[in-house]
């Protein structure tokens, strides 16, 4: 019985892999693209260049991030650590409006500069 259930399901798998070999006409679907556009280089509120730094997370970034926000400050990556990781590290934030926010984490008690 098992080699009957055996030689039945081998059929039905060549036949089956026999049956779309013919087909030719496959419609393929994209998934849509996503574009951002990037304004270079980009200015400050007072109209100086933004260093661009490419984002690094810390320990405190969220701290951070969360100050910003109760100071209006939205928008960006989020607050990236400009500094080295240790027992004093900067972060900065670039606001919506292009604002700079900036704090100084000092044993993980952060304070805007």
């Amino acid at each position: 019985m098992k080699r009957l259930l055996l030689a039945v399901t081998c059929v039905a798998v060549v036949l089956g892999g026999c049956a779309s070999v013919g087909k030719k006409n496959v419609a393929v679907r994209q998934a849509p693209v996503r574009v951002v556009t990037v304004q270079a280089p980009a200015l400050d509120a007072q109209g100086q260049p933004i260093a661009h730094v490419a984002f690094r997370p810390g320990i405190s970034s969220v701290t951070v991030e969360n100050m910003a926000k109760k100071q209006g400050c939205t928008g960006g990556v989020g607050a990236g650590l400009m500094t080295p990781p240790g027992p004093v590290e900067v972060y900065r934030m670039v606001c919506d409006n292009r604002t700079i926010y900036q704090a100084k984490c000092e044993l993980r008690q952060c304070r805007a500069i």
